[in-house]
Parts: structure tokens; sequence; C-alpha cells
């Protein structure tokens, strides 16, 4: 079941779900989110403590406006466009990290931000 949720980043909000997987179930449990997130790229990240295993569907190449999960740096990943490990235009993390949703409103104005951000993400 898809779980609504709301991305707060620097007090704009964005709507987003959380997927079926039970690294999302771990992250749902663990909300509300709060955190000063890091910028990679066009991706911010941070320790959210939920200390989940790399998943059979973890992969390295995510989609703008995905959310992911890396394991090793226990972080919650918001990817709104390139990557310094991109080759293309899609993000990709420094190694596989777990699916675990997605952001719906369009997150692309986020690529003018500069330095991290603060993030809460909460249940719709």
């Amino acid at each position: 079941m898809l779980i609504p949720i709301i991305v707060r980043i620097d007090g704009t909000d964005y709507r987003g779900e959380l997927n079926d997987s039970e690294t999302a179930a771990a992250v749902a449990a663990a909300l509300p989110l709060q955190g000063a997130a890091s910028r990679w790229g066009d991706e911010y990240y941070w320790s959210i403590g939920i200390d989940a295993d790399t998943a059979d569907d973890a992969r390295a190449t995510f989609g703008v406006g995905e959310l992911g999960y890396w394991p090793p740096g226990d972080a919650f990943c918001i990817f709104f466009g390139q990557t310094p490990a991109s080759s293309g235009d899609e993000p990709v993390m420094a190694s596989a990290g777990n699916p675990i949703g997605w952001i719906t409103d369009d997150v692309t104005a986020l690529r003018g931000t500069a330095g991290g951000a603060s993030i809460e993400v909460r249940r719709a």
C-alpha cells in the first residue's frame, strides 16, 4: 500500500508517496523525520537512523523526483537532477540504494538552490 507523504524543503511542501517496500515501511514507521540535508550535485541526503539492509531491488540509477535510501550512510535521498556519479541526465547514487518512493510534484526548481536544506518528511 502506498503511503502519502509531505516533504517540506526549506519551507516549501512537496507531495509524495512511499512505496510498499520493507525499507519504505521502516521509513514510514519512523515518521516524522527532520534533518539538515547535505547536497551532492542535485541530490539532498541526510542520515535518518533506521538501519535498513540493501534490498533485492537496490540500484544506483534513480529518476528525477524519486526517493531512495542509501544503506552505507543510513541516508534518505531526494533526487532532483544529476549527481557527480551521473554520466547522463539521470541521478546516480554513489553505490546501490533502495528505491522507497517519489515526490509527485515538480522538484526541478530545487536545482537552483544552493547548499543544503532543512527537510521534514511527514504523513500527508
